[in-house]
């Protein structure tokens, strides 16, 4: 067989692997199915072999590299710092383009990364139609009438995750430049990302406040777009380091001292530029320079104590450790150390709280059947915990833990972490 050219593939992160099988227990793919080839292992041999030329790329192998959900839990306990992230996304790039698979799917896949999320412009005259629809009383008559269940594939599935929303004024763009109040900090530029912008406005917002708060000069550079995370762990990786160029350019002409991200996956991710980019001599110093100033909101808050006053914001509430924060990061005490100085805030433990809730990127709308079955994992564990809100900070999560908890009748609120702290400011909803 022909030894298949894995872009971006780490050969030593290959043998790095010793087969000890630590990361078993924490895989959630493992855990559900038991099966050894839908284990981190199980799929590092997968590519091995695939790289090696000793096994064919057949729709069983396939099946196994697409069922993993890229939450990289199994780094976290890795004794060897397998990069095993790096090695799945390569692996599901040699999948896209040795079986792109139908006209139709490739026009869809074409529609949505290409089109959809790296075109603000046609993002945002998307997200006004769907605004449209599910405000004007359409979306309430495709589901009483049944319509839904004459959309192809899919689809059907798929309608109940779309998040409701905002208004324009809400998905509009943030001034390019928000002053810092008080003695200045620092001075940041802010992703605003691309579903982030459409569907979570209001989180953007909240952030840019809070970090104003903070003696944060805010920086919102107009020429931003898709960071590509989403093109990266979808095996369309050509597309993510165009998207990556575009990103490092952009916020290295901004000025910024830092870059901060409110979404766990984007920031994963754009800490990886440098690895990304490695293999372009004219773009893998700036990527490695670029990916040390990048910082999580909460990661980059916690260095100092909030700056105060802060108001009481009486409410239980319960922290949900999203993948590409807690493994992609290892960030976790930061976000609960934000909460605790909350006047009036009490926290109470999730159980499992660093184990996936389904979403993982697309992961809940090309495998909806185990994306299904985490999901209601993690609602029985919220719900188990009393509390009246579910804290995080991505949102993924924030869409499959809310669909969730309406699936099960459970009035919790899903907030991002900075909706929380915009609260103790004085901000949006208490």
């Amino acid at each position: 067989m022909t030894p298949l050219a894995l872009s971006g593939l780490d050969v030593d992160g290959v043998n790095r692997c010793v087969h000890c099988g630590l990361c078993l227990a924490y895989c959630p793919t493992f855990s559900l199915l038991g099966t050894e080839m839908d284990s981190p292992r199980g799929r590092i041999f997968l590519i091995k072999s695939l790289a090696e030329g000793r096994m064919a790329l057949s729709e069983s192998v396939a099946t196994h590299l697409d069922l993993c959900l890229g939450c990289r839990a199994c780094e976290t306990v890795c004794p060897s710092g397998v990069p095993y992230g790096q090695l799945i996304e390569a692996g599901r790039a040699e999948i896209e383009r040795r079986r792109p698979g139908s006209l139709a799917r490739r026009l869809f896949r074409w529609a949505n990364f290409s089109l959809l999320l790296a075109h603000p412009r046609v993002l945002s005259l998307a997200a006004g139609g769907l605004r449209f629809y599910q405000q004007s009383g359409l979306r309430r008559l495709a589901r009483a009438s049944g319509l839904l269940r004459l959309l192809p594939g899919k689809l059907a599935d798929w309608e109940p995750l779309l998040p409701d929303l905002p208004p324009a004024a809400d998905r509009a763009r943030l001034p390019e430049a928000i002053p810092a109040e008080g003695t200045k900090r620092a001075k940041v530029g802010l992703l605003t990302g691309c579903i982030q912008q459409v569907a979570f406005g209001p989180q953007n917002r909240a952030t840019a406040r809070v970090l104003a708060k903070n003696g944060v000069e805010v920086l919102v550079p107009a020429g931003q777009t898709c960071c590509g995370a989403l093109h990266a762990h979808s095996g369309e990786h050509e597309t993510a380091l165009e998207l990556a160029r575009q990103t490092i350019g952009v916020f290295e002409a901004s000025g910024a001292d830092y870059v901060i991200v409110n979404t766990s996956g984007c920031g994963a991710h754009m800490k990886a530029y440098g690895t990304l980019l490695a293999d372009d001599p004219a773009w893998r110093d700036r990527a490695r320079r670029f990916a040390e100033r990048v910082r999580d909101v909460s990661e980059f808050l916690a260095a100092e104590p909030l700056r105060g006053p802060l108001r009481e914001v009486r409410r239980t509430v319960t922290y949900h450790d999203p993948c590409h924060v807690v493994h992609g990061q290892k960030i976790s005490q930061q976000p609960r150390a934000l909460l605790a100085q909350i006047p009036g805030l009490t926290l109470v433990d999730l159980k499992e709280a660093d184990w996936c809730c389904g979403s993982a990127g697309t992961y809940n709308l090309t495998q909806p059947e185990m994306a299904r079955r985490l999901q209601e994992r993690k609602i029985a564990h919220i719900q188990a915990t009393k509390a009246d809100a579910v804290v995080t900070s991505n949102p993924g999560c924030i869409i499959q833990i809310a669909q969730g908890l309406r699936a099960a009748g459970t009035p919790i609120d899903v907030l991002h972490i900075v909706e929380v702290l915009d609260q103790a400011y004085g901000g949006g909803k208490s």
